[in-house]
């Protein structure tokens, strides 16, 4: 049952509080460098244990039940700590690019509701190539979140009478873009997955 890939895939969620440590303090420079270095390795198990476990005819259960269930934990502890940290604080609106974040959250909940609805009723819904991109974008945007914060340190609304121009926090916006890119995404296709369960609701 312990597999390569389903190894793979428990190394993320292990990983996630030493992640979650790492960017607990918002002006922690090597921290958040630290932390851009596990972020992308877990970003590249999360690719390599589902190829492995096609390729090598290894798909298991387990694996079919964690998988999705580690890239939310990850997912939603970044968004967390964060937001907690005031990194997904921004120029122009601050605060409310917490709204994007929470879409993404609220969007997770919702279809791992709705899969779990349609498992029972035998229904399966595939992940479409527009739900790909969505967490790709939804990688991306994190990344950069926690990149940002090894490069530039804390956003300019951290800092008491901070002036820093646009250009010295670009990584940073990158990231509060991606992430808002990556919410709109999550709607279209969070309406695609519900759309598919309102048929077997009746």
């Amino acid at each position: 049952m312990l597999t390569l890939p389903n190894i793979l895939t428990l190394s993320r969620i292990v990983a996630v509080p030493l992640l979650a440590g790492l960017l607990w303090w918002p002006d922690w420079r090597l921290g958040y460098a630290l932390a851009t270095v596990l972020y992308a390795l877990m970003a590249i198990t999360d690719y390599f244990d589902g190829y492995l476990a096609r390729s090598s005819g290894a798909v298991s259960k387990l694996g079919i039940f964690l998988d999705p269930i580690a890239d939310k934990i990850m997912v939603a502890a970044v968004i967390l700590v964060l937001t907690a940290q005031g990194y997904l604080r921004g120029p122009y609106v601050g605060d409310l690019h917490v709204i994007a974040g929470l879409i993404i959250l609220m969007r997770e909940i919702a279809v791992s509701g709705l899969r779990e609805f349609l498992a029972g009723l035998q229904v399966s819904v595939p992940v479409t190539k527009l739900a790909k991109w969505k967490t790709t974008l939804q990688l991306i945007a994190l990344g950069a979140l926690i990149f940002g914060g090894a490069v530039h340190g804390p956003p300019p609304v951290l800092l008491e009478n901070a002036a820093r121009p646009l250009s010295e926090q670009w990584i940073h916006l990158v990231g509060l873009g991606s992430l808002w890119g990556a919410a709109i995404l999550t709607v279209i296709t969070g309406w695609d997955y519900l759309r598919v369960g309102l048929k077997h609701m009746d």
